[in-house]
């Protein structure tokens, strides 16, 4: 198949979802790691056409969502600095901190931008020279590559007013911290296609290694999830857990070796903290000291008071896969997309907007 419509052809699903019906004799938990998969499983009724026997649970796959309180008051706290650009992808603008957003900073006046890539805010830097344009690094193994290239091209054309604040992750060290809470029983993982574009199938092997779970890379479209779901089954059902690729066409074992040594040049790993998970070890990627310069975080003032969770607010359970959307007392009540109490309501990627979005 070429196309995606092909990917979203019912006609095709149908021999998958009967195979599955047939196969799946046992119950088994998977949880889908990536915010993507979250909301096509939503959005194309997945969970309707598989067996009662199969649960799908939603991880911490939603990059915006699983960034700390206090990174996001230093990320918003950003905007405050005198002539500041701050630059960040859509979805970052209406997260609520502890005590603002970067929504209600641009409404009091504050300059923030919506780009489309972080090349978008290195040519706005060198067009504007005068001020600080800052943008906003979050994200998971498949943005940390263009936003160090970026500061390679940075250094290359000697733009001295471009900054980031890196608060990206890596997913490997969360999923490992996850399963070691034992909060959580799961038979296996659907595995993240973007991520794995770039870091390949064998970060992973410490599932099927470690914990005997069964792990699969899947696509986003329907029929993608729909085959991994069976792979997933088929292993679970002869006993022989280990990662496996459904998306082919966009993943090899290795990843992509050259954008993972741009990432080595420019980032190095630090602990980070995550909404819900607490602080994970060496699963960071700050500025390398190479490219101290660039860093926003050292550049500027960024003490904030010490951050505050919104009370009654539960995203940090939905997105360790022990608390559907739906179980939260705020949801749909007090928590919208109109009015976000937490990220999960907020991200496109969100469990909680992909839950209120699509009734799942």
């Amino acid at each position: 198949m070429k196309y995606i419509d092909e990917f979203r052809d019912g006609e095709k699903a149908k021999p998958l979802i009967e195979e599955i019906l047939r196969t799946a004799d046992r119950p088994l938990r998977i949880m889908e790691v990536c915010g993507t998969h979250t909301v096509s499983i939503a959005r194309y009724g997945i969970r309707k056409v598989l067996p009662p026997s199969i649960e799908l649970v939603s991880g911490p796959g939603c990059p915006v969502c699983v960034t700390a309180n206090r990174d996001l008051d230093r990320a918003i706290a950003l905007a405050q600095v005198p002539k500041a650009v701050v630059l960040t992808f859509g979805d970052m603008v209406r997260v609520p901190g502890s005590f603002s957003s970067l929504d209600r900073e641009r409404a009091a006046g504050k300059d923030v931008r919506v780009v489309y890539s972080p090349l978008d805010g290195l040519q706005m830097a060198e067009k504007d020279p005068g001020r600080p344009h800052i943008f906003l690094g979050v994200g998971f193994e498949t943005t940390a590559p263009a936003v160090a290239a970026t500061l390679l091209e940075a250094r290359k054309r000697n733009v001295k007013n471009f900054f980031v604040f890196s608060a990206h992750k890596t997913v490997p060290h969360a999923l490992r911290v996850l399963l070691n809470a034992g909060e959580i029983k799961l038979d296996g993982f659907l595995l993240p296609g973007h991520v794995s574009v770039i870091i390949g199938s064998r970060p992973y092997e410490f599932l099927p290694q470690d914990f005997g779970l069964a792990a699969v890379i899947s696509g986003f479209e329907p029929l993608d999830i729909l085959q991994a779901i069976l792979l997933l089954i088929r292993q679970v059902k002869n006993r022989r857990p280990r990662v496996e690729i459904q998306y082919r066409r966009g993943v090899l074992p290795q990843g992509n070796p050259h954008a993972v040594e741009v990432m080595g040049r420019v980032f190095q790993p630090v602990d980070a903290e995550w909404r819900g998970l607490g602080r994970i070890p060496r699963s960071g990627l700050a500025l390398s000291e190479d490219f101290s310069s660039f860093d926003a975080g050292l550049k500027f003032d960024l003490s904030v008071p010490e951050p505050r969770e919104a009370e009654g607010c539960r995203c940090g359970e939905v997105l360790r896969g022990i608390l559907r959307p739906a179980e939260c007392a705020l949801f749909s009540k007090v928590c919208s997309p109109q009015n976000p109490v937490g990220p999960c309501m907020v991200s496109f990627e969100g469990s909680c907007a992909a839950a209120y979005k699509y009734g799942t």
